[in-house]
């Protein structure tokens, strides 16, 4: 199975353009390596939030947390 286009290697390099493996794909490549990145940053940010609405509901608001800290 050949993905850049050459059967042979006997040809003028010079010739034939480029060689590496799967060329034309650049733009498809680029376009799921985006949307991989931007999803990668909303799970990110939902799990987060997850975790903070977590800690919120076991050790209460910034509000209580505050009036306990100023209360010593």
């Amino acid at each position: 199975m050949s993905t850049t286009g050459i059967t042979s290697w006997s040809v003028d390099l010079a010739e034939v353009g480029a060689i590496y493996p799967f060329q034309g794909l650049e733009v498809i490549m680029l376009l799921v390596g985006l949307v991989f990145w931007i999803c990668w940053h909303v799970i990110t940010f939902r799990s987060e939030i997850e975790l903070q609405q977590e800690k919120i509901a076991k050790f209460g608001t910034a509000e209580y947390m505050n009036s306990a800290i100023d209360e010593d």
